[in-house]
């Protein structure tokens, strides 16, 4: 028996065998190293786009309406969210709330005082308060105040400090100088006119609109226009993930436009799924190719010793034995190739991690617990694809 096991070891470690045994080894390591980086990548994927430390307040909040089309030209209601439209948004799974934006159902007349000689005809418009990104005691309304809260967007005042004031010859203002500025507004109608003070309390990055309380929009539509449920041509969504593709497949299947700048990401994040998938895939079939030449590689000793295995099973000895033997000759590779490929896999982790953390992006420097499940998985199939052929090919020689 033992000059048997002598046999077998020198059919493993020469000629063909060696050859076959080395292939099966690179093979099944390369392929671990791939699935590992296809898990590990979709791990850190995740967490950028999910994770507390990386996410962006501003980048959940998406301002939604139609897209106008030369055949609505003239046909405004056909830019108007109906209630069924509404309710479609709200049911989507990546929406997580919805926000109905009211507009301004009366003329708005705006001038700023003293020497900067500007004013211009604008509009508000008013969106619940767990929408806004400016959070100011001062912003609330009450029927008889005379000064209004504003919310002003900051594209508003780029354009003022860079465009308008230095093409005018006017001073440039700063975003405390607007705050301490008292705005004259005069609302009116075809039938009557009002002055009233506005005071500008913040400035939003999230909705590029002259943003009025709720609680005044709804007064000044009904005393000014004589209505409460004005049109809603926009609305704002509050979702997860502003790149989910298929958010943006949703809003073009619609005819919705948003916020170019935060679905540009839907595209990139696409491309990187799809880097990750192929390399998953590619690594799969290494791994059935592992798979294929150990099973081949296991079929050829058993082939070549077949003599030698009737023999001992004739005298005496129990094919379990054979089957421990022939997979202590493999099982401790597979596990020094499992542990060697979730190794590399750590060290690529660790320089990745330091490489985003440059750029302000957080993931873990440890692989994910996905990726060490991932390891022990392939083990487990490896272990089972060879058990499973060192038993059927034993057995055939009985």
């Amino acid at each position: 028996m033992q000059s048997f096991f002598a046999l077998l070891r020198k059919i493993i470690r020469t000629g063909v065998g060696k050859g076959r045994f080395f292939m099966a080894s690179i093979g099944l390591g390369i392929a671990m190293v791939l699935i590992l980086i296809a898990l590990q990548a979709n791990t850190d994927f995740n967490q950028l786009l999910y994770s507390d430390k990386n996410q962006n307040e501003t980048a959940d909040f998406l301002v939604i309406n139609k897209k106008v089309t030369n055949s609505m030209m003239g046909q405004p209601e056909k830019s108007v969210f109906s209630p069924t439209d509404i309710e479609n948004v709200r049911k989507q799974p990546f929406v997580q709330a919805v926000g109905l934006i009211t507009s301004s159902q009366f003329k708005v007349v705006a001038q700023a005082p003293g020497e900067l000689h500007f004013a211009t005809d604008m509009f508000f418009e008013a969106v619940p308060d767990s929408f806004i990104d400016v959070k100011e005691d001062d912003w609330k309304w009450n029927p008889g105040d005379r000064t209004i809260p504003i919310i002003l967007p900051n594209d508003f005042l780029n354009l003022y400090n860079f465009g308008f004031s230095l093409s005018q010859n006017l001073p440039q203002i700063s975003q405390e100088t607007v705050k301490a500025l008292p705005l004259q507004v005069v609302i009116s109608n075809n039938l009557v006119s009002e002055t009233y003070t506005g005071h500008i309390v913040g400035f939003s990055d999230r909705i590029s609109s002259f943003l009025v309380p709720a609680t005044f929009m709804n007064w000044a539509n009904e005393k000014y226009a004589g209505t409460t449920t004005a049109a809603t041509s926009r609305i704002v969504i509050k979702t997860a993930d502003p790149s989910n593709p298929a958010l943006v497949k949703f809003l073009d299947d619609n005819g919705y436009t948003a916020n170019q700048d935060k679905l540009k990401f839907s595209k990139t994040r696409v491309i990187v799924q799809t880097i990750v998938s192929v390399i998953g895939f590619f690594g799969l079939i290494l791994l059935l190719f592992a798979l294929l030449v150990f099973s081949m590689f296991i079929q050829l000793v058993i082939a070549s010793c077949r003599k030698e295995i009737q023999l001992l099973v004739t005298l005496g000895t129990a094919p379990r034995q054979l089957q421990r033997y022939l997979l202590k000759q493999f099982v401790p590779l597979y596990f020094i190739i499992g542990i060697l490929s979730l190794v590399l896999v750590t060290i690529l982790q660790y320089f990745a991690a330091g490489l985003l953390a440059k750029h302000d992006m957080v993931v873990n420097p440890l692989p994910g617990i996905g990726t060490i499940i991932g390891t022990v998985l392939i083990l487990v199939l490896v272990y089972i694809v060879n058990v499973s052929t060192v038993r059927r090919y034993i057995l055939q020689d009985q």
